[in-house]
């Protein structure tokens, strides 16, 4: 795709120009969508913990070694 410099450089301005009428509203989504999603995220990596913990607890006490030492 060619793009009409007008016998000009293309200086670093036009570029951020050209960058952030492209990408400005695909930001602004993501920032009004992050919060939430940061929560959801939260819930579920506390979630998964929680249950690692519990079948991490059942299976200690049920695989439970019992040693006996004796002399000889």
């Amino acid at each position: 795709m060619p793009v009409e410099t007008n016998g000009r450089k293309i200086s670093r301005d036009d570029l951020q120009a050209a960058f952030a009428k492209a990408i400005g509203d695909g930001q602004e989504g993501v920032k009004a969508s992050l919060p939430p999603i940061l929560v959801v995220a939260a819930a579920v990596a506390v979630g998964l913990v929680a249950i690692a913990y519990v079948f991490g607890r059942r299976g200690g006490r049920n695989d439970s070694a019992i040693l006996e030492i004796r002399r000889l």
